[in-house]
């Protein structure tokens, strides 16, 4: 027999909540729950100088849970609000500053990013992670779009990681690339509807704790714009660098430079540009049209004095192979358009970026 959401409700009913002094399932604190089979996920939204007496309930929710029948995984997050009772100790902050950390294992970490979305910056990530695995190097990839998860169609992955002890999640893998995503853990057609407090949480757990193993590089595919993920993870992790990806266009490249400008604040080194959809050459008479524009992204580059990676064209097998979960790269490694992609990869490693 299969637990059911309410049958989890009643476990959380016959916890107290330490704040409200009431069931902990109507204090407000449980946001996000899911049940998926015998899996269990839920975040507890706290007041961050409650963590000590919630670690605890944390305690107890996952004991009552598992003991349900057909439960299998317990996943509980602790993410801490601000409290308006509690205003934050200024002087304690200047005087113990907590600057980026390294991930455990992880040698480098590249951030891949657009300023705006539908500019294939998610195709770009999964083609360069085989690419660099293809040379020979360990790769992750953590899929950090947390609103629209696209790395586990496109790396053919499919399945719940697992969670041996609870606390530690095992990753996926495919074509030598190690993956985690936030799609792999709820349905596909399931929307995660989470406020900055939850995407802050689950980014952090994702970082911290998926067994990653030993990598060269770890590459971020970020949800477009500047927001919460993105700040998160350059304040948290020790970033390397970001490659922005862009269309030629004009509009698309506004939203690049904000981009652009939000990792210059945040002091993470830009490695240099990807214009994708650069060109399109029909496949029945072999014209060559600009259909977004051409050469918009390398005049940018140039603006600021970083590199230009790559010119990846527009072209009908990049959009099958990611639809068909093996990137360009892995179905068709000789072809022109894997052959972009191979180019920034190699380029990478040759730098020391890799």
């Amino acid at each position: 027999m299969t637990a059911t959401r309410d049958d989890v409700l009643r476990v959380l009913g016959g916890i107290t909540d330490p704040v409200t002094g009431g069931p902990l399932n109507a204090s407000g604190a449980v946001k996000a729950l899911t049940v998926d089979g015998g899996t269990v996920r839920f975040v507890l939204e706290i007041a961050a100088s409650r963590a000590a007496e919630f670690e605890s309930v944390k305690t107890q929710a996952e004991t009552g849970i598992k003991a349900l029948d057909g439960v299998d995984t317990v996943s509980v997050v602790l993410t801490a609000h601000s409290s308006p009772a509690a205003p934050p100790d200024l002087k304690s902050q200047r005087s113990e500053p907590k600057g980026p950390q390294k991930i455990p294992g992880i040698d480098r970490i590249i951030a891949i990013a657009s300023g705006k979305g539908g500019v294939g910056k998610s195709t770009v990530t999964a083609n360069l992670a085989c690419a660099l695995a293809a040379e020979g190097r360990r790769v992750g990839l953590l899929d950090a779009d947390v609103y629209g998860p696209s790395q586990p169609r496109m790396l053919g992955v499919s399945g719940r990681p697992a969670s041996p002890d609870g606390k530690t999640i095992l990753p996926l893998r495919n074509f030598g690339v190690t993956m985690m995503s936030i799609g792999l853990m709820t349905n596909e057609d399931q929307a995660v509807v989470w406020r900055g407090p939850m995407l802050m949480g689950a980014l952090q757990q994702m970082m911290n704790q998926v067994q990653w193993g030993a990598l060269d590089v770890l590459l971020v595919d970020l949800p477009p714009g500047t927001g919460d993920v993105q700040m998160t993870l350059a304040q948290k992790a020790q970033v390397d660098g970001a490659i922005i990806v862009s269309t030629p266009q004009d509009i698309a490249l506004l939203d690049a430079r904000k981009g652009i400008d939000m990792f210059n604040q945040l002091n993470v080194p830009i490695i240099g540009m990807i214009e994708n959809m650069s060109t399109h050459i029909c496949s029945n008479c072999g014209h060559e049209e600009h259909v977004f524009g051409h050469g918009g992204v390398k005049a940018e580059a140039a603006k600021l004095g970083v590199p230009l990676l790559a010119e990846v064209p527009l072209h009908m097998s990049i959009r099958k192979a990611s639809d068909g979960g093996a990137p360009i790269v892995v179905s068709d490694p000789e072809s022109p358009q894997a052959g972009a992609f191979r180019d920034v990869a190699r380029a990478l490693i040759a730098d020391g970026r890799a």
